[in-house]
């Protein structure tokens, strides 16, 4: 049976163009055989009928793929390069005739191999565009566009620079088209690909991670703009009404998606119970809602891959559906019909005639070494240049000049129509082998997961706050007795219209009695079993939301995980939700007469590795069992706060929280800075400057933080660190809050000897004076530690 194939399109290098071939099969078709018992002599004969023919095929790729990559796991090498090995090693295998007969059948390759491909290929698509979340490319930062946008156009430029440089006046066409085909298709930025990358490393909740897929989602939407601007452009002056048409029907199919579709799938999460499973028969209906958009847009002459691929963006992301979908469907895909599309495009190569044409090869040889220079060149230098440490940033340009299965598909389709030469498409599989080989095992040596999972590359504390932005605080809380103390500490921040609080409440309970962790949204009305005994720690958070007339919104979870991990879900939702302050609840707990009443050491060892890993500044709140006086909205400077400052970034952080609550007029606040009689020499260093300026409104008092702020500067001249422990001694009663820095790495002559009899270094020394047994006080106190940017 042989196949012909139509003459190319007009445009046979624009990417996403659609391609028909015609092939003559046999009806009715020979699916499934009556075993190897058929034909006693020639037991072969099940290969002539599909089914047995496909089952063979998925056992072989199955089997040699797992085998090399059982080899090459150790060495950092991902699933997708152990899928190419596998393709390369199958290659000469294929060249005997028995086992060519299997993948290159003339009768059932195109029927059976290439259209399971195609087929689980398109649903890869369609589940890249379900976890792909618009909001997360719509809502991007200007450092996540201007990298996503400069990369693309830096690399086809460079391109386009080399296509001239090395341009021939004999030249081909076909030449010319191979050219252009390859130095576009490598300046192309895949978010699917960068996607699988990062959760094979691991690294697709870090911060790097998250620039990585924002910059990604950019780029790959700038891509598909930029190629279908070019395939209108250059057709419209061959037939303008088809332009049009083409652009009408593509309008009226997005419409279609987003007025009809998505108010559908909107629809069924309505009829979804809270935290049930989504029916299967909507399960169904939307996959073949998928399968016939792709039908649509193969009917329009385009490619069945951006039908999949626009629907699926418009599924609504996470639970219930677009969860529902990639937990029954992602597994699948990947391990089985992906497994099969990789190794059938890699055997399409022929590596023994790759160096046929020399001159080809050192082309692209080095086109694509320049294309990938021009890509991770610009995106080292843009993030670097955004305060990322310089192995950061040269990990996160390997990560988005990464190559996978998006260019192979890219390739192989060009090469199924003939546009390609074997040897260039021989080529253009091997840079993507070297690629997808090299980076990961780069990235991974660049990279440590395991102590940058939560380093933030922005500066997020209090000091670099906007004046107009709002405040966000993550603030934990473990038993009930937490609650008053923390709501009352929240209530001093001093929300207002220009810049209010986002609250993120988490009630964390050690995981017991289960097999899995529970993570509950209350502010979704999710509930469990144990909702119950949680919301009542989270009920007064939400009448504190209540009573502050829109300038406090809050949001609630409960996390039952095990203790060792609860530092994770702290930090994990303080990157996510972009907070500048943790509060964390004090271990120790004290009785209303001011008596220790209990300590718990889970909760200390929780803090320190808070304070070790938080992504934000950090606050401890030591509550000493002073009952919680209410502030009276008419009564001005009703509640007192003092705030002690030795100099350093965390007393510098701890005055910009104090300066906030300063600005409500029911606050008193006194700054007390401590002054060591040496510190009067003219030795002035960085330090000294920073804090003579963030003093400077402090001490003038004019009207800068507000008209209405009652602030008191003092200073203190002492001597050593015993007139300290006097100071702390003489004041600890004289204020409802007392705020200090956790003096994360200062040094100071009044703190001299006091580092040896500090009992919780997580406080600091002075904050460990006011949790001491041996101060007679009930004040309470908050310890702020500034963000640690790690380099």
């Amino acid at each position: 049976m042989a196949g012909a194939s139509p003459p190319p399109s007009p445009m046979p290098f624009l990417l996403y163009e659609n391609e028909t071939s015609e092939y003559c099969i046999v009806l009715p078709p020979k699916v499934n055989s009556a075993g190897i018992w058929e034909n006693e002599t020639s037991p072969s004969v099940i290969f002539s009928y599909s089914l047995p023919l496909l089952e063979l095929q998925v056992v072989l790729t199955f089997v040699i793929t797992h085998v090399i990559y059982t080899i090459v796991r150790p060495l950092g090498i991902t699933l997708f390069a152990s899928q190419m090995f596998a393709g390369i090693t199958m290659s000469p295998m294929v060249k005997l005739e028995s086992v060519r007969s299997i993948f290159f059948n003339e009768e059932l390759s195109i029927e059976v191999i290439d259209t399971v491909a195609v087929f689980g290929f398109t649903l890869f698509l369609f589940l890249t565009g379900v976890k792909m979340d618009m909001k997360l490319a719509l809502r991007t930062t200007k450092r996540s566009v201007g990298i996503g946008v400069v990369s693309l156009l830096s690399s086809i430029l460079v391109g386009a620079a080399i296509n001239e440089t090395f341009k021939q006046p004999n030249e081909t066409e076909q030449v010319k088209t191979e050219r252009l085909i390859g130095t576009v298709i490598e300046a192309l930025t895949s978010f699917s690909v960068i996607a699988c990358l990062l959760a094979e490393l691991k690294i697709l909740n870090t911060e790097l991670g998250r620039l990585a897929l924002t910059s990604a989602a950019v780029g790959d939407l700038s891509t598909m703009f930029l190629v279908h601007v070019m395939s209108l452009s250059r057709n419209f002056t061959a037939s303008p009404l088809l332009v049009i048409e083409r652009v009408v029907i593509m309008f009226c199919f997005i419409t279609l998606i987003i007025f009809v579709f998505r108010p559908l799938m909107h629809w069924v999460i309505k009829r979804t119970p809270d935290g049930g499973p989504v029916a299967d028969v909507y399960i169904t209906a939307t996959m073949m809602v998928a399968f016939g958009c792709a039908v649509f847009t193969h009917w329009t002459d385009r490619s069945p891959l951006i039908g999949a691929f626009l629907f699926g963006l418009a599924v609504p992301d996470g639970p219930p559906l677009g969860s529902a979908l990639i937990d029954k469907f992602e597994c699948f895909i990947n391990a089985f019909f992906l497994s099969i599309y990789v190794i059938a495009s890699t055997l399409r190569a022929n590596f023994g005639n790759m160096l046929s044409d020399p001159s080809t090869v050192k082309f692209f040889t080095f086109a694509f070494s320049m294309t990938f220079l021009a890509k991770l060149i610009p995106c080292c230098i843009g993030s670097f240049f955004n305060f990322m440490p310089f192995r950061d940033s040269l990990a996160f340009g390997l990560i988005m000049s990464s190559k996978g299965i998006v260019q192979l598909s890219h390739y192989s389709t060009f090469r199924d129509n003939k546009v390609l030469s074997e040897t260039v498409f021989t080529a253009m599989v091997i840079a993507i082998l070297v690629n997808a080989t090299i980076i990961p095992i780069l990235v991974r040596f660049l990279y440590d997961p395991d102590s940058r999972k939560y380093a933030a590359y922005e500066q997020r504390n209090l000091m670099h706050l906007k004046p107009d932005a709002e405040l966000r605080i993550l603030a934990c809380v473990h038993t009930s007795y937490n609650v008053p103390a923390m709501i009352n500490l929240l209530d001093l921040t001093c929300p207002t219209r220009e810049s209010p609080n986002v609250v993120y409440v988490i009630h964390l309970i050690a995981l017991m009695a289960r097999n899995s962790p529970v993570f509950i949204a209350h502010h979704n009305h999710e509930f469990s079993t144990t909702s119950t005994r949680s919301f009542e720690n989270i009920i007064p958070f939400y009448q504190y939301e209540g009573n502050r007339w829109g300038l406090v919104t809050v949001n609630a979870f409960t996390v039952i995980t095990p203790r060792k991990l609860m530092h994770e879900d702290i930090c994990t939702m303080a990157l996510d939700k972009q907070t500048s302050l943790i509060i964390l609840p004090f271990h120790r707990k004290w009785s209303i007469d001011g008596s220790l009443e209990e300590e718990n050491n889970v909760v200390r060892n929780l803090n320190c590795t808070v304070l070790d890993q938080a992504p934000c500044s950090v606050g401890i709140l030591i509550d000493r069992g002073r009952r919680q006086k209410p502030m009276k909205p008419s009564s001005p400077s009703s509640y007192s706060i003092g705030m002690l400052f030795l100099g350093g970034k965390d007393d510098r952080e701890a005055l910009t929280l104090a300066k906030r609550m300063a600005q409500d007029p029911r606050v008193k606040l006194t700054v007390t800075r401590l002054i060591a009689y040496q510190d009067c020499s003219n030795v002035v260093d960085w330090d000294t400057v920073l804090d003579t300026e963030m003093l400077k409104d402090v001490k003038q008092n004019n009207g800068v933080l507000g008209n209405w702020c009652d602030i008191t500067y003092v200073e203190e001249m002492l001597h050593c660190g015993s007139q300290t422990i006097k100071l702390v001694r003489s004041i600890a009663n004289d204020y409802d809050l007392i705020i200090v820095g956790r003096h994360y790495g200062v040094e100071s002559v009044l703190l001299a000897g006091l580092s040896e009899w500090s009992e919780f270094p997580e406080l600091g020394i002075v904050g460990d004076l006011f949790a001491s047994t041996d101060l007679n006080s009930k004040v309470s106190v908050l310890v702020v530690q500034q963000q640690i940017v790690k380099m």
